[in-house]
Formats: C-alpha cells, structure tokens, sequence
C-alpha cells in the first residue's frame, strides 16, 4: 500500500520534532509541519493530505475547530488526535466529529504506527489505553464492536489456526502489520500477554466470528 502523504502540528517545539523524528525514522512521507492551529489548516488546504496528526490545543485554532473546518472544506483528510489532555469531553467531542484517530502523546511511541496503517485503511483507531483511562467503552455491550474490520478478519484467521506468516501473505499485509494488530487486540480485549492468549479467545468466540 502507498504511504499516506502526512502533515503534522503541535506548538511546542519538542514535541514536534520528537514526533516528526519518530515519523522520519519510521519513513512516512512528511510533507509539512506546522507550529500553530492556523497554520495547521493553512497546510491541509494547500497540500491536501491523506491524515493531519495535530495537537488539541493550539494558539489561533484548536485541533477540534479544524477538524470541524475539514469535514467541509478539506474531506480528504483523516484527522488524527495526539494529545496531553485526558478530559472526556474532549474525547466525546473527537467521536462526534467522526475523527480517524485518537492517541496520547505518552504512549504515541508504542501507538502511532498502528493508528497510522488502521486511519489510513479508513479505520478507526482510538487508543484502548485513553479508553480504559476514561471508562469508556461502546454502548451496545458487544466486546467485537470495538474491533476494526481488519482486526476481526485477523481474529478469524488466527481462531482457523493460521500463522502470523500465512495471515499476512492471505490479507496482503506485511508480517508487521499483523503483529501489531494483534498487539492492538490484546490492548483492546484486555488479554494478558502470553503467546497464545488471543488464540485461545479467538477459538472460545468463534461462533461469533462470522
């Protein structure tokens, strides 16, 4: 799959090239940066970008007044949330405006890279651990809810006991990829850690899988 052409924003100066850093290093196409709300909007208006990763709070425009500016005037663009702040509000606020992404700056090191491949498939990817630090959780009860798509035609494969080799090869995906995704629904499932725990609850829910 292409990489998703990215611009990011935050207004403090460390954090944004800590993050770009980490991009650069991991060669996502960064194709602009921005140190305020503004300019932020500026940047996805004249380049266009598959996601904007921005900051909530900045001078001259917030995060959430830009995502709001983008559902009409730049739709193209996947807006992904990487933030300090742990208010519920504004976590509500991201669900309403249908963001792709949803990540705290503390764990953005283990978490961007899946926030990325799931926001740039057309997933969402809101961060289990923001989740499980505000209580919240999906409505309707259903536990595969919280699922993406690709995550529960990883689960199908792993509960038909196929490798992370095999999945990758039938899913066209690389071998990463499917490790992170099943790192992601051991986050989001609440399993412990152990090698074949997702196996072994995949293979309890399979009635469910299809």
């Amino acid at each position: 799959m292409k990489q998703p052409t990215i611009i990011t924003a935050d207004d403090h100066p460390l954090l944004l090239k800590g993050l770009n850093d980490l991009l650069f290093e991991k060669n996502y196409n960064i194709i602009g940066s921005a140190n305020d709300g503004q300019e932020a909007y500026n940047l996805i208006l004249q380049k266009k970008p598959d996601i904007a990763i921005l900051d909530i709070q900045m001078p001259f425009m917030s995060g959430i007044e830009i995502a709001k500016n983008c559902i009409e005037n730049a739709p193209e663009t996947k807006v992904i949330f990487i933030t300090l702040y742990k208010e519920k509000e504004l976590y509500e606020q991201a669900q309403h405006l249908n963001i792709y992404g949803y990540i705290l700056k503390e764990f953005a090191l283990e978490e961007i890279e899946t926030c990325i491949t799931q926001v740039a498939e057309g997933e969402h990817y809101y961060s289990p651990k923001i989740q499980n630090l505000l209580g919240v959780s999906n409505d309707n009860g259903d536990i595969l809810d919280i699922l993406t798509p690709s995550e529960r035609k990883i689960l199908r494969l792993i509960a038909a006991d196929k490798t992370n080799k095999e999945i990758a090869s039938l899913l066209f995906i690389s071998y990463r990829t499917v490790e992170k995704h099943r790192s992601n629904m051991i986050l989001k499932l609440k399993l412990e850690p152990k090698t074949n725990s997702l196996l072994i609850w995949a293979k309890e829910q399979k009635h469910r899988l299809w």
